[in-house]
């Protein structure tokens, strides 16, 4: 069992997939709906690669949750 203070997104391990498809969307710039809909395509090929997300969970700010 971990302990964790009461808020800290940066110990979450979903934070940093919310950070990783926030980065693709800025960085596509998306200027009209279409753009937008597309760049947010990326959570939804996240969801076929387990292999991305559970390497998340090795990052050293989050590696207590793959115990």
């Amino acid at each position: 069992m971990h302990l964790l203070p009461g808020y800290a997104p940066e110990l979450n391990p979903v934070e940093l997939l919310n950070g990783d498809v926030k980065r693709h969307v800025a960085q596509a710039n998306p200027g009209t709906v279409a753009d937008l809909t597309a760049a947010t395509a990326h959570l939804r090929r996240r969801q076929n690669q387990p292999n991305v997300v559970k390497a998340l969970f090795y990052e050293p700010e989050v590696r207590y949750a793959a115990a």
